[in-house]
């Protein structure tokens, strides 16, 4: 019986461990694309800011500000958590370097704390994201995977603006 109790808890606590595991990883990821991010903001040269490389498409702060309306309205959906931005960053007054990389940054700060406060069994719950059900933790690999596809978008305008990109971080 008492061998019996003593794996019990060890499965306990592996269990746990992986839990933690499984929140440490996403914040992980999450602070990489953060700074990757950063380094797009920061290569691109202020006047670039307002650059579309065809009229029908985005401006470069408009790409960026993409990422960060998604990315809060991702989390809110899976978090719970109430959506800090009263108005959305694409259509913020004030389209400016410093304007922009605040607002992007500020959500990139929103997803690692959200992330942060949760747990596996978070992760595991039911929400719903754009209409759609989902578990928690799909909603922020939807985040991420979103996050990455308009940041590589971003590489053709910076380097229309003559700029190179920022070096791949994918570890």
């Amino acid at each position: 019986m008492k061998k019996m109790s003593i794996f019990c808890m060890m499965l306990i606590g592996v269990q746990a461990a992986l839990a933690q595991t499984m929140v440490e990883k996403q914040v992980a990821e999450w602070e990489r694309a953060k700074t990757y991010t950063k380094e797009y903001l920061d290569a691109m040269p202020d006047d670039g800011y307002a650059f579309k490389p065809t009229p029908e498409i985005r401006s470069f702060a408009q790409q960026m500000d993409h990422i960060a309306d998604a990315n809060f309205a991702f989390i809110s959906a899976a978090s719970g958590k109430q959506n800090p931005m009263t108005t959305p960053a694409e259509k913020m007054a004030d389209q400016s370097k410093a304007a922009v990389s605040k607002a992007v940054l500020d959500s990139y700060d929103f997803v690692i704390a959200s992330l942060k406060g949760m747990g596996d069994a978070d992760l595991a719950k039911s929400v719903k994201v754009f209409n759609m059900d989902m578990k928690a933790g799909t909603a922020y690999e939807k985040a991420f995977e979103h996050q990455t596809h308009h940041r590589g978008q971003a590489t053709v305008y910076l380097r229309l603006k003559g700029v190179k990109p920022p070096q791949e971080k994918l570890f």
